[in-house]
């Protein structure tokens, strides 16, 4: 059996989306079956948080992993990126509560994967989801998040928004088997995607104390009136971003079994409970 692990550290700084803060992730490889953690670097003696379901303590816009009193906030894009192009085992060092938002997408960790490389670990025999058996389902209101028996790996989505530049929309997209080791179509079709807000509810969250580090250079803005950033790197660009979300919430398995993970209308706290309804039928 084998994993992956990066051929070489990544390194990247930018500002946290909520705290307005900038901050510092060194990427570094990890040995096998260690598998994706967060190192608290500017904390006494360096915490680790596991990139586990069970870490999971906060969901509201974004998808917040902690142990005891450290946390680390929106790790979803970094996540999602590092699963879906393979990277099993990596060791994510970071100098403070929240992962940069970078561009708003996952491009640039994408990109910085490719440029390092992979290196491939043997390991004995590797426990790993096979594939949904039958169908998982977690529900609010006309909201909802699935997961169903398939033979692929494969995640879709739908959002539906007042707003006319955004309204109805629906992708689709498939994870290459586990034999492949880069994914090339996350690379051009996910990770680009930008995070977006909405015009009229960007006071509020302000007021709420959160997206202080939110700007038209990291996040795609809707009103009434159409996007106040254009141009979109994709006519359905929304829609696509909430896939990678997804994606790295699932992510949180440790591999992804496969199945087709269906969503409408979802949030990071309906994708953490499928997560863990998941975890709840394997065991």
């Amino acid at each position: 059996m084998q994993q992956h692990t990066l051929a070489a550290e990544i390194v990247h700084t930018g500002v946290g989306l909520h705290s307005g803060n900038n901050t510092k992730v060194r990427i570094l490889p990890a040995p096998p079956e260690s598998g994706r953690y967060f190192v608290r670097v500017d904390l006494p003696e360096a915490p680790i948080i596991p990139a586990q379901v069970a870490s999971v303590n906060h969901t509201v816009l974004s998808t917040q992993l902690g142990k005891d009193e450290v946390h680390i906030r929106t790790v979803e894009h970094l996540l999602a990126t590092l699963a879906a192009m393979g990277v099993d085992n990596a060791r994510i060092e970071i100098d403070g509560a929240e992962v940069p938002l970078l561009d708003g997408s996952a491009k640039v960790w994408a990109e910085s994967i490719v440029k390092v490389g992979l290196v491939a670990q043997l390991i004995a025999d590797e426990e790993r989801f096979c594939s949904i058996a039958e169908p998982i389902w977690v529900r609010q209101e006309d909201a909802f998040v699935c997961a169903i028996p398939a033979t692929e790996t494969r995640f879709t989505y739908g959002i539906d928004f007042d707003l006319p530049a955004i309204g109805n929309q629906w992708y689709s997209w498939a994870m290459l088997p586990d034999s492949e080791t880069t994914d090339s179509s996350f690379i051009t079709e996910i990770a680009p995607a930008r995070t977006f807000g909405l015009l009229h509810q960007i006071e509020y969250l302000q007021k709420s104390g959160l997206i202080k580090g939110g700007s038209l250079d990291n996040a795609l803005i809707c009103g009434q009136d159409g996007w106040l950033n254009p141009p979109l790197r994709f006519a359905n660009e929304p829609v696509r971003h909430k896939i990678l979300d997804l994606v790295g919430d699932l992510s949180l398995l440790g591999n992804f079994p496969v199945a087709h993970f269906l969503a409408y209308k979802a949030s990071h706290n309906l994708h953490i409970q499928l997560a863990q309804k998941i975890l709840d039928c394997r065991f």
